[in-house]
């Protein structure tokens, strides 16, 4: 039986993405990942003017809400929704909870989606999550000492490296770029600056990995509406459009150590669907839980050709002021990674760049960014990513 092609996507007309909330982030915190989750509400009702009955669609991304989950949380906070999500796709989940809410929306099963994503950070919260991560983390990988992250990021890192010719010096340049972003963001957790010199000489994590390299655990909170324009208008909220995204999981599952993410697999489509290209973007947020993954977005959205991130790197400023905006809230190695909150990150930090809202030094002219997402870690690679252009409302 021949199977039928492919149906073309519909755009997103009509719907919106609106009212960037972030709590600002602490190192530790004693409070539940319920108590962020409901201090981002209250600021989406806050900056709204909605009541809670208003909000009648509800997407939570959360690693520490547990044993809860969105339904469960609906009793907590008062919410009845009608569309409900629960997305436990970390760095993808802000991107995912994007096209979802939209399709919602344009649908007529929800009018007002509350997009949130929250973790607290206990003394131990980090180690636990780690540990119950994944069947793989729990039987092959945390009983022998290898927990985590750092480990797979390590040799996905040195793996690039040793392929194209990547520097440590070029990691570099990307959290050092970052960290300038950061000091003009009053959120940001990392506010003294970094030199080159200071990040080459870190103390070593996982060999290649070194200090400045990897985010650091906290907790925080951040959340945005999606709703028609015209809701968006009558509330009186700036609103962003939402030209093209893109989602694939489990990408590339023949190559021996990831060097792309399923970015390379749909780029053209978010580039068609958005009806621009890649130059014409004015900043761009990626996933940076280690600045390796970073310098693969650059490649798998199109802005260079794969292997050539260091030299694209080299030849940018990657600061807000200069060529190549990148994280322009300095990040997650800046700001800090509050668990799911740091997938939300940068869609949030681009809503308000294309609102005039900016927290930190704003990116003169924007009328276009892009947010790219990356998640799920396994050994040696990871399984989910995405994107979205968005663009100033005319």
């Amino acid at each position: 039986m021949a199977i039928p092609a492919r149906s073309i996507r519909k755009s997103y007309d009509t719907v919106v993405a609106c009212a960037p909330v972030t709590v600002p982030y602490t190192r530790f915190s004693p409070e539940s990942a319920a108590w962020w989750i409901g201090r981002a509400l209250h600021g989406l009702l806050r900056q709204s003017g909605l009541q809670i009955k208003d909000l009648d669609g509800f997407a939570l991304s959360s690693f520490t809400a547990g044993p809860d989950t969105a339904i469960g949380l609906t009793q907590h906070l008062g919410l009845c929704p009608r569309w409900l999500d629960h997305i436990p796709l970390g760095g993808a989940s802000a991107v995912v909870a994007l096209r979802r809410a939209a399709r919602a929306v344009q649908a007529g099963d929800a009018d007002i989606v509350a997009c949130v994503a929250a973790d607290t950070n206990h003394v131990d919260s980090f180690r636990k999550t780690l540990s119950t991560f994944s069947r793989f983390a729990q039987d092959a990988v945390y009983p022998y000492g290898s927990g985590g992250p750092n480990a797979s990021f390590a040799l996905i890192t040195k793996n690039y490296m040793n392929m194209f010719g990547a520097t440590r010096e070029d990691f570099g340049k990307i959290c050092v770029a970052q960290r300038d972003n950061a000091l003009g963001h009053p959120l940001a957790l990392m506010k003294q600056k970094l030199t080159l010199d200071a990040y080459l000489a870190a103390r070593p994590i996982a060999d290649p990995i070194h200090l400045f390299d990897c985010v650091m655990p906290c907790a925080g909170a951040e959340a945005f509406l999606v709703c028609h324009e015209d809701t968006a208008r009558s509330l009186g909220l700036k609103t962003v459009r939402i030209l093209s995204t893109i989602e694939r999981h489990n990408a590339f599952p023949d190559d021996p150590v990831q060097i792309r993410g399923g970015w390379a697999m749909d780029a053209d489509d978010l580039w068609a669907m958005a009806g621009v290209t890649a130059d014409a973007v004015d900043f761009v947020e990626t996933y940076d839980d280690y600045p390796v993954i970073s310098m693969m977005q650059f490649e798998d959205l199109g802005f260079c050709k794969k292997g050539e991130g260091p030299d694209f790197v080299r030849s940018h400023s990657l600061t807000n002021d200069g060529s190549f905006p990148h994280n322009t809230s300095g990040g997650q190695l800046s700001v800090g990674q509050a668990g799911a909150a740091g997938g939300f990150l940068g869609l949030v930090e681009a809503i308000r760049h294309l609102t005039d809202t900016a927290l930190g030094t704003p990116v003169p002219h924007a009328k276009l960014g892009l947010v790219s997402g990356f998640g799920m870690i396994n050994y040696d690679r990871g399984l989910s990513s995405c994107a979205a252009i968005l663009a100033r409302a005319s």
